[in-house]
């Protein structure tokens, strides 16, 4: 034990960590370290997909529902299509029937896009539809 004081002494802060890492007390930092990086890349993920289902919702559903989703277009009123910000709906529908129902539209006025577009896509744009609400 006096030995191995007297190589912390003289080896400073370096021994130390060291013999911290070989007993494996600082896999808790180097896991914390891994995870920052981590969660800074499903961070960028998540704002990547964020951005990506806005594009799909403007070319794809805007034309009827609007680039805010109130469905205010001539398309719109024509088609009679969902005001997705409406509170009242959005909290009575589910995300499967609004997967589903952009997945295989809704009767002859709403066309089905599960041949256009991947699970993926139709998933980003579920979180997007709930992001509209009011």
């Amino acid at each position: 034990m006096k030995h191995l004081i007297q190589i912390i002494a003289a080896g400073g802060l370096a021994v130390p960590l060291l013999l911290l890492q070989w007993s494996g007390a600082t896999d808790g930092l180097a896991r914390a370290h891994r995870g920052g990086a981590a969660d800074t890349a499903a961070s960028v993920q998540t704002d990547n997909a964020q951005r990506d289902a806005r594009a799909i919702f403007e070319s794809k559903c805007a034309s009827c529902h609007g680039k805010d989703g109130r469905a205010k277009t001539m398309m719109g009123k024509f088609n009679k299509a969902r005001n997705l910000k409406d509170a009242a709906w959005q909290a009575q529908v589910s995300d499967e029937r609004i997967y589903n129902s952009i997945n295989n539209g809704r009767g002859k006025k709403m066309p089905a896009f599960a041949k256009k577009l991947s699970p993926a896509e139709v998933e980003s744009l579920v979180v997007y539809v709930r992001g509209l609400k009011k």
